[in-house]
């Protein structure tokens, strides 16, 4: 699986977010400033709410515009047996049910799940609570995380 492909379907993804929280601000922002929204007494808050909504939404495109860059920056490389698991690792897990999953670790702000052919992919940080159980980690050692009341266990089968 290629890894530089997933890479830019992270980009994609995040684009097209990006386009969907610009949407948004513009929109909150016009409802904010429209001249029908000026408040009348001190309980027509419709356009202070739509002001509040656009700043929230602007903080997320901002976010975005960092994850995108940080993605761009990232250059995934070879797994390293002597080093285990790092930043830029396509790992494959099993649970005690024999489930197995695909993860593929990267830099903050691309969580998200990716079709790869006919597999499916879960894009997760290295800050992600099983992330940071994986890193330094090899194939057929054991990853464990808790959640919660439960302590959930996998098995490194692949790395990539």
């Amino acid at each position: 699986m290629d890894k530089f492909l997933l890479q830019q379907q992270v980009l994609e993804r995040l684009a097209e977010d990006l386009l969907q929280a610009e949407q948004a601000v513009r929109e909150a922002h016009e409802t904010a400033t429209h001249e029908e929204n000026i408040a009348e007494n001190k309980y027509d808050t419709l356009g202070l709410e739509a002001a509040y909504l656009a700043t929230g939404q602007a903080r997320r495109a901002e976010g975005i515009r960092q994850a995108m860059a940080h993605w761009r920056q990232f250059r995934p490389r070879p797994y390293d047996p002597s080093k285990g698991i790092q930043l830029g690792a396509l790992v494959c897990l099993v649970d005690s049910d024999d489930q197995q999953q695909l993860l593929f670790l990267g830099p903050d702000g691309g969580s998200m799940k990716l079709l790869c052919g006919t597999q499916l992919v879960q894009v997760i940080s290295s800050e992600a609570p099983l992330g940071r159980a994986m890193l330094g980690k090899c194939e057929g050692d054991e990853v464990w995380i808790q959640v919660a009341p439960i302590r959930q266990q996998f098995e490194v089968l692949r790395v990539h």
